[in-house]
């Protein structure tokens, strides 16, 4: 069958080419129209209880992720000309495209006792035109006297306030939103150019945008850098330019069909997607080099270039498919995952490592059959002393020090299962964000000065409708508030405590002293002006805060970024035991939601079904390989060779501190499926000197297949190394993490195929007797 398959490429080879110089065209068309994703809320799946219950939340009390603070702590602020450019680029920014409301120092409002109606009414703190610094100065004495703003828009201790900018959710997850944010951040330098105060920038929607303006700038540079190493590693071994140029027009093509597919398929480049062309160069390279080396080989054993190309599609051909096959099993695991974002990423992925075996098989051949003939110098690096010397030393390894090869793999892998009992599982929101960068310098300022950013929500159920203004009630959530007040990670609660605690304080002319709720004494008069002042809730607070029904009342928090491990201790050890205590025999109950606990719990999801995933690909795998050589034997020696290189992986994270995260348990599952590879390529030539010769030895054949493969497995591997070691240039911490031990990984797996897996093999007849494997 093979054979016919060969004769048919070759005979029809120019229509092969015509037909994927089209379809790439039509691709490239597609590609020019993928889309970046801005949405990054995909990784917990729709039916978790956690999810649901947020997107009730919504729902009911609108998005807590829309909110873009910029702050600053400068006392040069309060002087009455920056005062005034405050105000103005708070018109500015308010005026914005996008902006539903903006919060700022200038636009404080205050409650007023109207007696002659017997309500409040809000009022500006600040007039549209203050007529001397002495003015301002006691204006903003008033200001931090209104203890509802303080350690909201005003850190009262040190000075430093803030400017909160909510933003419309069609736009936060629209392309508009990078201009959005280009417009704040242009309007931001004016500011501190007029007045020298530095700001500083923070939210989810700064987050979000920071990440997927630098992925876009991600995919461009680890593209180039792969495809440039990957032509120096190839003109290296090759010393030929058409042994560079053609693999890397295969590669091109596959990275169009690429984008096309993720377009045709209505998906966006995500963040994990990104990832992926530059990925697939490297895991298509191996394909063309195998071709290659073995086209060099038949070459120079038969002197007729199509013949030769005939013997390397009959030979090739089967283990290319296998191999191509369990590297897409690697990829192809995702599809059983809850995660959207994985499910995605592996349907792409593996359908185009099999695009890369068609791509390959077709357009190499035909390709090279229309190129000269191999020049001599071409093939000279078949016979390189530095790769003679290289097979030699794995030869003498597995046949003469099989036994010292065992003993230091057993130890390897000893030392690698106790780093491997030291990794932690632990994610953060601005994860691959690098530490030295302006945006985690800038959330450090909102967590010194204001306790975080993030936000953390947590919703009050009374029970009962209007049950949220009973004075019970509020006297339990103003407890609750207190307890939770305590809590050194998380900033002051703002709720409908906070506002009936300053219509108080407002009836009382504003004294600060009387920011409390009202006492038995007052609080027929507190509630009957508030009850008059329906309407006059122009911040929206109290709309914002309980539900229509009046049976809940929302509390937000402002989080630091403390990573998953806190996050949980925080939730279950801190704030759950509180709720359990101040609600007891109550019938009120707090359930804890939010961006930023939906966030954490995505990356846990997501590291969970990767953990699931090398499960499923080392099964998936080993029934590939029990069909290709029908022995099990052979699948566990092959299996067990390729898991000693993700065991020193794990074990190097364990002792160097890299914890688990999506992007360092990506490479599990990836990497078995490519390292495996080799192992196929090794096992293939090892059965075939089997039918050559029925009469051979074990060791023989051990041998024999060591070093004809040896070469390209080398090669491969190298090249592999290479192409991921590209990925330290990534400005995410997770992709430099991602390539330094992938190529950590492969190049171990390399060692572990040409010296562990042959002394495997030998040592399964030790008298060297015959066998038909």
């Amino acid at each position: 069958m093979w054979k016919t398959i060969a004769l048919f490429i070759l005979r029809f080879r120019l229509f092969f080419i015509i037909f994927i110089f089209l379809i790439t065209g039509l691709m490239g068309y597609f590609a020019s129209q993928v889309q970046m994703s801005y949405n990054f809320a995909s990784l917990v799946p729709d039916y978790d209880e956690e999810m649901i219950y947020f997107k009730r939340f919504k729902q009911i009390f609108g998005e807590d992720a829309n909110i873009l603070a910029i702050g600053m702590k400068d006392d040069k602020v309060f002087q009455l000309k920056n005062f005034e450019a405050l105000r103005e680029l708070t018109d500015k920014v308010s005026k914005m495209e996008g902006v539903t409301q903006v919060l700022s120092l200038p636009r404080m409002q205050y409650l007023a006792k109207d007696t002659a109606a017997k309500k409040f009414i809000a009022k500006a703190i600040f007039p549209k035109s203050i007529g001397n610094q002495q003015q301002l100065d006691s204006l903003l004495k008033f200001a931090k006297n209104l203890k509802f703003y303080q350690n909201q828009l005003i850190n009262v201790e040190n000075g430093a306030n803030i400017l909160l900018i909510s933003i419309r959710k069609d736009v936060l997850d629209a392309k508009i939103r990078h201009q959005l944010m280009d417009g704040i951040i242009e309007a931001g330098d004016a500011f501190t150019a007029k007045t020298g105060v530095a700001l500083h920038y923070a939210g989810v929607p700064v987050v979000r945008t920071v990440m997927t303006q630098k992925m876009s700038k991600e995919i461009q540079l680890l593209l180039g850098l792969s495809l440039l190493m990957t032509a120096i590693i190839l003109y290296i071994f090759f010393r030929s330019l058409k042994s560079v140029i053609i693999p890397l027009l295969v590669i091109c093509i596959l990275i169009i069909w690429t984008l096309g597919t993720i377009y045709l398929f209505g998906y966006k480049v995500s963040i994990v997607l990104a990832l992926l062309p530059p990925i697939l160069v490297v895991i298509g390279i191996p394909n063309c080099v195998y071709l290659l080396n073995k086209y060099h080989q038949e070459y120079r054993l038969l002197g007729d270039k199509m013949k030769a190309l005939e013997e390397v599609l009959q030979r090739i051909s089967v283990v290319a498919l296998m191999t191509n096959a369990t590297t897409a099993v690697g990829f192809f695991v995702f599809l059983l995952m809850d995660s959207r974002v994985l499910r995605e990423f592996g349907w792409v992925s593996g359908l185009m490592i099999m695009a890369a075996y068609v791509v390959s098989l077709v357009m190499m051949p035909a390709l090279l059959a229309y190129m000269p003939a191999p020049k001599p110098r071409e093939l000279k690096h078949l016979d390189r002393s530095s790769l003679d010397f290289s097979l030699k030393t794995y030869h003498n390894l597995v046949f003469k020090h099989r036994t010292v090869t065992y003993i230091v793999t057993l130890l390897i892998v000893v030392v690698s299962v106790i780093g491997l009992l030291q990794i932690k599982v632990v994610s953060f929101m601005v994860d691959d964000i690098p530490a030295e960068s302006v945006t985690r310098k800038d959330l450090a300022f909102f967590e010194k000065n204001f306790k975080g950013i993030m936000p953390l929500e947590i919703v009050i159920d009374t029970g009962k409708e209007k049950g949220v203004m009973k004075a019970s009630t509020l006297k339990l959530v103003e407890k609750y508030e207190q307890e939770l007040s305590k809590i050194p990670l998380i900033s002051v609660p703002i709720s409908v405590i906070g506002f009936v605690k300053a219509t108080r304080q407002a009836y009382y002319n504003n004294l600060p002293e009387f920011y409390e709720m009202p006492s038995n004494q007052d609080r027929p008069f507190v509630l009957n002006y508030l009850q008059n002042s329906q309407g006059e809730d122009s911040t929206g607070l109290m709309r914002a805060f309980v539900d229509s029904t009046g049976r809940e009342l929302r509390i937000s928090l402002k989080v630091a970024d403390i990573g998953s491990l806190r996050m949980d201790s925080l939730v279950n050890k801190a704030i759950a035991p509180i709720s359990a205590r101040v609600f007891k025999d109550s019938g009120i109950k707090a359930h804890i939601t939010g961006t930023t606990l939906i966030f954490i719990k995505g990356n846990e999801y997501l590291v969970t079904n990767l953990q699931q995933s090398i499960v499923m690909a080392i099964f998936i795998i080993g029934i590939l390989i029990a069909i290709l050589f029908s022995r099990w034997r052979i699948v566990i020696v092959s299996i067990l060779t390729n898991m000693i290189p993700l065991l020193i992986t794990a074990g190097l994270m364990g002792y160097l501190g890299v914890p688990l995260k999506p992007s360092t348990a990506l490479i599990f599952s990836v990497t078995f499926g490519i390292a495996v590879d080799d192992a196929i390529h090794y096992l293939a030539r090892y059965r075939m000197v089997f039918r050559e010769n029925e009469n051979v030895s074990i060791s023989e054949a051990v041998a024999l297949a060591l070093k004809e493969t040896g070469g390209g497995m080398m090669y491969t591997s190298i090249i592999l190394f290479f192409g991921f070691i590209v990925f330290v240039a990534s400005e995410f911490e997770g992709t430099r993490a991602l390539g330094l031990l992938t190529s950590t990984t492969l190049i171990c797996a390399m060692f572990g195929n040409l010296i562990v897996l042959p002394a495997l093999l030998v040592s399964f007849d030790k008298k060297g007797k015959t066998t038909k494997e």
